[in-house]
């Protein structure tokens, strides 16, 4: 065979192989069977899609699991480019993240797009396949210089949800009458995740664990864009970037204008095609735990793209203007703009490079550094949130620091202790930094989609100041902040003492509890073994666990797991107050606890307290539904919780009557935020609603142009109150005299007769974030949190949520205390 002849047939094999390879690379609707729009594809089938792409373009496509869910679904990246880029993936992204120190080697634009954070907001998932099919075959021209990172479903349990209930009620064909079953979801609806969170809030605070694994993969990278795929109403055009004010003060100028020029080639496409579309209408850049708002503030250009549609959607549904919505149309809407981007994205890579350099370069930011005192467990838990932002921090020595005092709101001083926390504003992360310390928000506008304060010193509950000193007395590096260790208990001492001020210390109670060991508390504070000990602190005693095989040693290996010091002592006779044979030594008992869930309650609170006692407290909780209430035995539950939500009709007197029966007995109900007004107004309840008279004449003819505006004047969207507390009282164990919390509504209760444990002063004024004024005078001298005494059982009344979206840290012993503290 001569040479001509064997390279004639060389070539002909790499031709025949590489049409064998692209005849291989199916499309969705080859792959699916069916064509894209038509059906609703569950999450199974959409990994199998992308895995096939990866099997069929190795070349062009890498796939990585970053993890899974609490129903152990798979959670994917898929990275599409051109071929050399795939194969030097890791190099670009090293070079990329060199990017932040002002060595920009990088010449590659990286465009990351998630979909389907909300479960039910279900047509992105199915975009994102056809996206990436179509960059592989007919706009693979802009992978040449492009790195796209699709996530084809942050929330797969939220979206089987959804997908598996449509199947299941859907007419056979698909039913577009609005009244139709398909188009109402229950009350557990597609939208969050299985604890019923919802993801798109957190970005920031990392409570759950999609958005502990994805955080962490997108701190890896760092892209130059993120687009975050949601829908909305039915009834809502498409919307895209520029986003609406108000837009944070550290939003870059580039970061604007390259919204604005994203938006309108997007606006090209539906010009083109007659799509109907608004921007920078009510989606704001501000609240920092979105999707599109944490990566502004991370150097990206975050952005949020809305599609009319979600839930009530299903496969087609008509809208008020009598047109058809169809899932065809959605997906055609999400795939132009994804395409869109990464066009825009491609064309300017050069740039994108050099402004996220920009970026990164030293900002003349007002405070230098943001130092903290307090609590070491609650400083422990801030550093290991920080830690996941790749926030880098110090420790301080002995000094005094001046700068605006979080606790007053003004200019004071702080004296640290050695180890205290110090977090610099120069740093790499110096934009989320500022973003997430500052102590006041800067509001360019009022009117907002979510919360205006969250400043992590009071979510923390840390005594802070922000300093616009650049120096701080610091610890050498090699000396930071000394860990609590744990000493192995005195096999012969009487009683073993820990302290009670943080959810470490509550964690190490429920552990102590589900070992079967059994554990007292102090109502008053006392002196022992030389210490002093404030209320609540836990005391274990030998005699209460005699009959418990092993339990010095399970007390031991409890408490190095737990990295807590217990104090010995060989006597319950004290220095000073109560002798630990005193009534007011109590056991605390194992609760049982009921959380009621279903209509009419709060999907979202319902999650939040779920998730709390199984993930973070690590106790059981039982979750009674609505539809079976009347049939429950509550004489075996300790505590029930009624969760946030509308209560309407679903409390009737019958109901109401029951829940007193069962308190008078020794029941204890925990009633939150919005549902206190189910009990209102009974003598029983002891709970009165404070009424303001806000009618005026400049209210009754205010414009209707103005009217959105002019409600400002009754709303607190989420803002900080700093609140008076009666630490001698069960509820507030372990809290000194004053708290922060989070208000996010003008709810406003009067004092209760007794039991004003957490209760707002003279002045309705938040000490950060945005209150209107009505709503100011409405809530000064009202109810915060208050314990009602009915028979032998309590109602227990939190009128601000502690557990709202798992974040407000130093809110959760209060919930805690109403557990195990209150009798």
């Amino acid at each position: 065979m001569n040479t001509r002849y064997a390279l004639y047939l060389i070539c002909c094999l790499f031709i025949f192989t590489a049409s064998v390879t692209a005849q291989e690379l199916k499309s969705p609707s080859e792959f699916l069977g069916y064509a894209p729009g038509s059906r609703f594809t569950r999450h199974h089938r959409v990994i199998a899609y992308y895995r096939h792409l990866a099997e069929a373009a190795p070349d062009r496509v890498k796939l990585q699991t970053y993890g899974a869910t609490h129903e152990h679904r798979e959670l994917i990246m898929c990275y599409i480019s051109a071929p050399e880029n795939i194969s030097g993936l890791e190099t670009i992204r090293k070079a990329h993240l060199e990017s932040v120190r002002g060595n920009n080697n990088n010449d590659k634009a990286i465009v990351w797009m998630s979909y389907n954070v909300h479960g039910n907001e279900s047509v992105s998932t199915e975009a994102s396949m056809q996206t990436a099919y179509d960059l592989l075959t007919e706009k693979q021209q802009w992978l040449e210089n492009t790195i796209v990172i699709i996530d084809p479903c942050v929330n797969p349990d939220g979206r089987d949800r959804y997908v598996n209930w449509y199947n299941q009620f859907a007419n056979s064909p698909n039913n577009i009458d609005p009244d139709s079953k398909e188009h109402h979801e229950p009350w557990l609806n597609g939208r969050p995740n299985h604890y019923m969170f919802d993801l798109n809030r957190d970005w920031a605070w990392l409570t759950q664990k999609e958005s502990r694994q994805r955080v962490k993969v997108f701190n890896q990278w760092l892209p130059h864009v993120h687009v975050d795929f949601h829908e909305q109403s039915i009834n809502a055009p498409y919307y895209f970037a520029p986003g609406a004010e108000p837009l944070h003060e550290v939003i870059t100028d580039w970061q604007k204008e390259f919204q604005a020029t994203i938006g309108k080639n997007h606006a090209r496409y539906f010009d083109a095609n007659g799509w109907f579309y608004f921007t920078k209408e009510v989606f704001d850049l501000l609240y920092p735990s979105y999707g599109d708002t944490y990566p502004m503030y991370n150097g990206s250009i975050g952005m949020t793209y809305e599609q009319g549609g979600s839930g009530r959607a299903g496969l087609g549904v008509l809208t008020v203007t009598r047109d058809t919505l169809t899932l065809k149309d959605r997906l055609d809407h999400h795939y132009t703009t994804g395409i869109s981007t990464v066009e825009i994205a491609s064309r300017n890579a050069e740039k994108l490079n050099e402004e996220f350099r920009k970026f990164y370069t030293k900002k003349d930011f007002k405070y230098k550094n943001y130092v903290m005192s307090g609590n070491p467990d609650h400083t422990k838990a801030l550093t290991r949130l920080l830690d996941k932002h790749r926030i880098t921090y110090r420790f301080a020595r002995q000094a005094t620091v001046k700068g605006y005092h979080y606790a007053t709101g003004e200019q004071g001083s702080l004296k640290t202790s050695e180890g205290d926390l110090v977090i610099p504003a120069n740093q790499v992360k110096g934009t989320l930094v500022q973003v997430l310390f500052e102590p006041t928000t800067q509001l360019n506008d009022s009117l907002t989609y979510d919360i205006t304060a969250w400043a992590l010193p009071y979510a923390y509950g840390l005594q802070a100041v922000a300093t616009r000193t650049e120096t701080i007395p610091l610890l050498d590096e090699e000396q930071p902040a000394k860990d609590t260790l744990s000493v192995a208990p005195d096999p012969e001492a009487y009683a073993y003492i820990s302290d009670w001020n943080s959810m470490k210390d509550a964690r190490f109670l429920t552990a102590l509890m589900n070992a079967g060991i059994r554990v007292r508390y102090s109502e008053k504070p006392f002196s022992v073994a030389g210490k002093e000990f404030e209320r609540g602190s836990l005391i274990i005693t030998r005699g209460d666990n005699s009959a418990h095989k092993g339990f010095v040693q399970q007390l031991s290996d409890i408490t190095e797991q737990y990295e807590k010091e217990i104090i010995a002592t060989p006597t319950g006779y004290v220095d000073q107050g109560r002798d630990f044979g005193s009534s007011s030594v109590k056991m605390i008992p194992e609760v049982k606890a009921g959380l009621l869930s279903g209509k009419p309650t709060s999907t979202l609170n319902v999650g939040e307290i779920w998730h709390f006692f199984e993930q973070q407290l690590q106790y059981p909780i039982t979750l009674l539904d609505t539809d079976y209430f009347n049939f429950s035995r509550l004489s075996g539950y300790d505590v029930l919780i009624l969760p946030e939500g509308s209560y309407g009709e679903f409390l009737d007197e019958e109901k109401k009557d029951r829940l007193k029966n069962w308190v008078k007995n020794g029941g204890k109900l925990i009633v939150i935020g919005n549902a206190l007004h189910a009990l209102k107004d009974d003598k029983d309840f002891g709970l009165k609603e404070k009424q303001q008279d806000t009618t005026s004449l400049k209210k009754n003819t205010t414009p209707y142009t103005t009217w959105e505006r002019e409600k400002l004047k009754d709303n607190i969207t989420g803002a900080i109150y700093k609140v008076n507390v009666d630490r001698t009282h069960p509820l507030a164990f372990g809290y000194p005299d004053t708290y922060f919390s989070l208000k996010r509504g003008n709810n406003a209760f009067q004092l209760l007769d007794e039991g004003n444990v957490a209760y707002l002063g003279d002045r309705g004024d938040p000490i950060s974030g945005f209150a209107g004024s009505e709503a100011r005078k409405k809530i000064a001298n009202t109810l915060v949190y208050g314990v009602h005494r009915h028979g032998k059982g309590n109602v227990i009344y939190m009128v601000d949520n502690p557990l709202f979206r798992g974040f407000w840290e130093n809110g959760k012993l209060f919930f805690v205390n109403a557990l195990f503290m209150v009798h």
